[in-house]
């Protein structure tokens, strides 16, 4: 009878990916999606902040509080920083980097302790054709990143830019929708710098893939304002784009993108964002409140240019220090609690912002219907806002078109 294994992930989309690169090249072992009949588990860490340290610190403390017999393997982002130190202490049986995730059956049955933190130029080469438990398909297209921003540790655990083979990524998006999956989100540490080093681009990659029969919808991970250039214009109206851009600010003042070492300038980012709005798109950011230096005045002043940007979806963060970054020196510090207050701050903007522009739309919603809680089906639209459905029909994984609907604070609400 084999064992079971437990997948644990945490951050972003691209571990998401490399989560099932290891489900898909697990062979002798049995996958698990209930921790507790887990025999292995498998945590994909993230380092982004020392807070994403503390959580799987958090996580291993749970099961250790649990008195769980479980055998315990990191691999992620927290492989080079933390890994270490949690193989010393005896808190996991093994350490391994992003490199050596293929190797995942031959790593699991090793009896002695072991730290394989591989290296920072591999790129993948399994095709995965399947994911447990999803809807939608994640096509990871590039690894690491070529920038330097003063508060980021990734470029460190991941390496520099580089692209995955244009072929292979195809052949992942034909098995996949061969498969029946209809959108498929492109990820990767800095998507947008795909085909750079490989003298193509990130819109030709996705102009081939929209040919494949099956696909529906594409989707793009967060990109950077500067990489959104003419070529890429040019795809936007194209029915099968995702009609919403994820694009990375992390700040709408001008002195604070210096002091992040940022290469967006604001008034060519609002320049931009108002030509994503006049083609239809809702548009998402990232923002850090709080970074070493953010006084009162230049809050005011980001507060005031967020308020000018069509903005209608946010990942935003307290700034949290990272170990080994530039900022992490940084002075003066900001408050703690200042650092919320202005989080909550701009959250409740961009929520209102939301909820005008799903009240402003009164085209067809295309949903995807992801899944089933409480007598209810939830899904997203084509501008990746939520829609709760009330139908007694079976659509868990189906697409709709839904014409009829309440615009609720939260989300849409519709009845079939």
């Amino acid at each position: 009878m084999k064992q079971k294994v437990y997948f644990k992930t945490f951050g972003c989309r691209t571990n998401l990916y490399d989560s099932q690169v290891m489900m898909s090249a697990l062979k002798e072992y049995d996958i698990t999606e209930n921790e507790d009949e887990a025999d292995v588990v498998v945590i994909n860490s993230c380092t982004v902040t020392n807070g994403a340290d503390t959580h799987v610190r958090s996580y291993i403390s749970q099961l250790e509080k649990k008195g769980s017999d479980k055998k315990l393997f990191l691999t992620g982002c927290g492989a080079h920083t933390k890994g270490e130190s949690l193989l010393r202490e005896g808190r996991v049986h093994g350490v391994f980097g992003q490199s050596e995730k293929e190797k995942i059956d031959a790593l699991l049955k090793k009896e002695q302790p072991f730290y394989e933190k591989g290296d920072l130029n591999h790129i993948d080469e399994m095709v995965v054709d399947e994911f447990v438990g999803k809807s939608r398909a994640f096509i990871k297209i590039q690894e690491g990143c070529n920038f330097r921003c003063s508060y980021c540790i990734i470029p460190y655990v991941r390496g520099d830019a580089r692209s995955m083979d244009e072929g292979r990524i195809l052949e992942q998006v034909r098995r996949l929708a061969g498969n029946g999956f209809g959108e498929f989100i492109l990820t990767g540490t800095n998507v947008g710098s795909y085909g750079q080093d490989t003298k193509t681009s990130l819109a030709q990659l996705m102009k081939k893939m929209s040919m494949i029969r099956g696909v529906r919808r594409i989707r793009l991970g967060s990109v950077e304002p500067i990489q959104i250039g003419d070529e890429f214009k040019e795809i936007l109206d194209e029915p099968w784009m995702e009609k919403h851009m994820h694009i990375a600010l992390q700040h709408t003042s001008p002195k604070m993108l210096k002091l992040m070492n940022r290469r967006n300038v604001y008034r060519q980012d609002r320049e931009l964002f108002e030509f994503l709005a006049e083609k239809g798109y809702a548009i998402g950011t990232d923002f850090i409140t709080g970074f070493p230096g953010e006084s009162e005045e230049l809050w005011r002043e980001a507060m005031e240019n967020a308020k000018a940007l069509p903005l209608t979806h946010l990942h935003a963060f307290t700034y949290s220090k990272r170990d080994g970054t530039p900022a992490a020196v940084m002075k003066p510090e900001v408050n703690g609690k200042v650092a919320k207050e202005r989080l909550h701050e701009l959250e409740s903007l961009v929520a209102q912002k939301n909820y005008d522009f799903r009240r402003a739309f009164s085209g067809e919603l295309e949903v995807l219907v992801e899944s089933y809680k409480s007598g209810l089906y939830h899904g997203l639209d084509q501008h990746f806002n939520k829609i709760v459905i009330e139908s007694d029909e079976d659509l868990l994984g189906n697409w709709v078109n839904i014409t009829k609907y309440e615009v609720k604070k939260e989300h849409n609400y519709a009845k079939l």
